[in-house]
This record gives C-alpha cells, structure tokens and sequence, in this order.
C-alpha cells in the first residue's frame, strides 16, 4: 500500500468518511439560458406590464366598490356581479400571461380522465370537460400556480373563471388592493390555526352550497363552483423543505423528495360540506421544465426573469387525475390522512419521472386533439397548447363596468344641472 493511499486511509478512519463535494450551483444562464431583453426593453416592458395590470386592477376594484350598496339590498345580484369581475380577472391574467409570458403549456392526464380534455379549434384551444362543481387540489410549486388553474377554470365548458374559490393564507388579506379585491371574490382566507380557521371554513363552505336560479323545468340548481386547495399549504422552496423534513423526522413520516408534505385537515373539512353537492376531486400534478435537481422554482421563474427578461418556462405540465367524492373515507381523520398522503407520494413518483424523461407518464385515452390523426398512425397522449384568450378584446369587458357608470353619472349630473336651470342638459 503506498504512503499516500495509508494517509488517506488513516485521516478517515481518524476523521469519520470524507463528504462528498457540494454540486455546483448553477447560474440563472446555465439553467433558464441568457435574458431575452436588453436593460432598455426590460423597462419598457416593466412600464407596460404596470400599466396593464395595475391599470386594469384599478379599474376591476372600482367596479367592485361601485356595486358594494347593492350587498345591503339584493345579495344575490350582488354576488352575480362579483362573479363578474372575477371572470373579468381570469381574462386579465390570461391575456397578461399570453402578451408577457407566451408558454408552451403541455397537459396529460391518466384514465380516469378519459375523454375530459380536449384540443379544439384552428389555434389548439385546450378545453375540458370537468363540470360545474369540482374542487380542486394540486401540488405547489412557485407563487403562480393558481394563475395556471385559474386558466384551467377558464377552459372548462361551459366556463367557470367567475366562479373559482381558492384558499389562500391570512396574510394575503392586507395586500393593498389586491387583499380587498380577493375579500369580494370570497376568497377563503386561513391563519394555519386550526382552532381558529375551523368554524370560519365550516362557515364559508356552507355557502358554497348555495342555491342559484331555475332550470328551464322549474327545478333549482346549485351555482357554479371550482374549490382550489393545496394542501401542503405553501410553495416549494429551500425554507418549506426544511421544514417538511424536520416534520418528518419528528412524526416519523417519510418525507417526501419533491414536494412538502401535505395536511389533510382542511381537505376534510371541504369534503365533509361539499360532499352532496359535488361528485369529484380533480388532482392536478404540475411541473416546469428547466428547474434543476436540487432547484426550486420560485427561485429561478421570478416576477422579473419571467415576464420582464424572457426567461420563462420552456413549459408548463400539469397532469391530471379524478377521484370520486363518494370513495373518499371524509369522516375518518386518519384514514383520509392516509389517502392524501398516498396521493401525494404517487405525485412525487410522477415529478420523478418528470424530471427523467421531461414527460409526465400519460395515458392515451385521456386526451382527445381535434383533427388528430386516425389510430393507424401516431397519436400522442399531450395537448400542447398555450395560454391564450378566446378573442384578443376579450379584456375589453374589464371597463365596461367603470365606463358605463361614469357615462350614466355624468348624465345623471346634466340633469341635475337642468333641473336647477344652471346648465343645458347637452352642450355648453
């Protein structure tokens, strides 16, 4: 043995085996490739964006603060209205993301979504097929997630952007502007204190169980509803994993590689309201390409590097499932722990072979593309497709609301000037 190969032997049996070296961090060149956008452009892009979304939040606040009196007289008007301005918000952020931030979005599913997605029309619009009330659950992997399965909402037939409900943190309710526009949503707002969240949830879930108008045949129907939940409760990030995995060291819980371990708690609650009144959970894996092993989304796919530099997300895969509300053990605490626990391992299985192969495994049937080719020659089992308006003017709507009443109010104030005689009604 040689001289040095026995120093080496005895450092390491004096100092323990020697560590591995830490994988080189890799740079936001190497991983997402070089910014799109010189300095000059990134702040002319920085001024639009702020232009069209802040412009056009203004302008969805003040048609919610116009239509606020109406809370004291007709509720259910009222939340019509909301509804309204709701939709008017998915089209905003699916405009904004198809101007700032064009996606190649690729969605699978496996067979219990059989026939449920579809790719339609001359531009390859996804459309699905889930139904009017569903919840909805997914992993959470970086801050706009929910901008994604807002626009799932918006492709369902017939749509239900207006009528998505999504449980967010506590905090989120102060945000200047955005926390009140969200409260007239009837965003559901939690503190992560289940002593303190279960009767406000139990509460605001009732109401989800509303009546809506009548059917053609006199019957009543239920309105609209799309629950969103993730139940791991935060995104992925260098922070939350750290506390996943000093979770599973505590409770003996396998953690997971991946993901944050979810909670089922709140899950249940949603369940044990809703259960009458909706048929399926509808489970939504979702991964980005281009996050490194070992990376974190939020991290790399940033307000800035997204939407103002160019570097956004060679794609965006969201992979389906569906569960029956009927099979669920909702009255059972552990067995439904259980049951969302096992979904959640077969989600880290499914990112696994994400980050193998750049695919989700999917099935066949899950998926059927308009003009695709027969069965004899290749059929693939992935819409590739895009976020993206139905029309280009779609947002226009957003300040009808605003433009209308000031048309009506500035007549309403001629009038009122004729009538006290110190002004013609037009004109002067």
């Amino acid at each position: 043995m040689s001289s040095e190969l026995k120093q080496r032997k005895t450092g390491s049996e004096q100092n323990g085996p020697v560590a591995a070296p830490e994988p080189r961090k890799l740079t936001m060149e190497e991983v997402v490739g070089p910014s799109q956008h010189g300095p000059p452009m990134q702040l002319l892009r920085i001024v639009a964006f702020g232009v069209y979304f802040l412009g056009s939040c203004l302008f969805l606040h003040a048609a919610q603060l116009l239509a606020w009196p109406l809370y004291f007289f007709n509720r259910v008007a009222f939340y019509d209205y909301m509804s309204l301005t709701k939709s008017y918000f998915g089209v905003l952020i699916t405009t904004m993301t198809r101007l700032w931030s064009p996606t190649v979005i690729r969605v699978s599913g496996d067979k219990s979504m059989k026939g449920l997605l579809h790719q339609k029309g001359q531009h390859g619009m996804l459309e699905v097929d889930f139904g009017e009330r569903v919840i909805l659950i997914a992993n959470h992997q970086i801050y706009t997630d929910w901008l994604y399965l807002w626009w799932i909402a918006y492709t369902n037939s017939p749509p239900t952007h207006g009528h998505i409900y999504i449980i967010l943190k506590e905090s989120l309710r102060y945000l200047p502007m955005m926390g009140p526009a969200m409260m007239f949503f009837n965003f559901i707002f939690m503190s992560r204190k289940w002593a303190k969240d279960q009767a406000r949830l139990r509460r605001r879930i009732q109401k989800l169980n509303t009546k809506g108008g009548q059917t053609p045949d006199g019957k009543q129907h239920l309105d609209p509803m799309w629950l969103l939940i993730f139940p791991e409760g935060t995104n992925l990030s260098a922070n939350t994993r750290k506390a996943s995995a000093r979770y599973s060291a505590k409770s003996g819980i396998p953690d997971m590689k991946h993901q944050v371990l979810p909670r089922s708690t709140g899950l249940q609650c949603c369940l044990q309201g809703l259960h009458t009144t909706v048929d399926y959970i509808y489970d939504c894996t979702i991964a980005y390409e281009g996050i490194p092993p070992g990376g974190y989304g939020q991290d790399i796919f940033t307000l800035r590097s997204v939407y103002f530099q160019g570097r956004a997300p060679k794609s965006v895969n969201m992979h389906w499932r569906r569960f029956a509300v009927k099979d669920l053990p909702i009255d059972d605490a552990d067995a439904m722990g259980d049951w969302i626990m096992q979904r959640w391992r077969e989600k880290d299985e499914l990112i696994e072979a994400f980050h193998q192969t750049g695919k989700f495994p999917a099935d066949l049937e899950a998926v059927q593309i308009e003009g695709a080719p027969s069965e004899k020659q290749f059929k693939t089992a992935y819409i590739n497709t895009q976020v993206m308006p139905r029309n280009s003017f779609e947002f226009l709507g957003m300040f009808v609301p605003v433009i209308a009443a000031t048309m009506v109010g500035r007549i309403g104030v001629r009038f009122f000037d004729q009538f006290l005689g110190t002004k013609p009604l037009f004109g002067g």
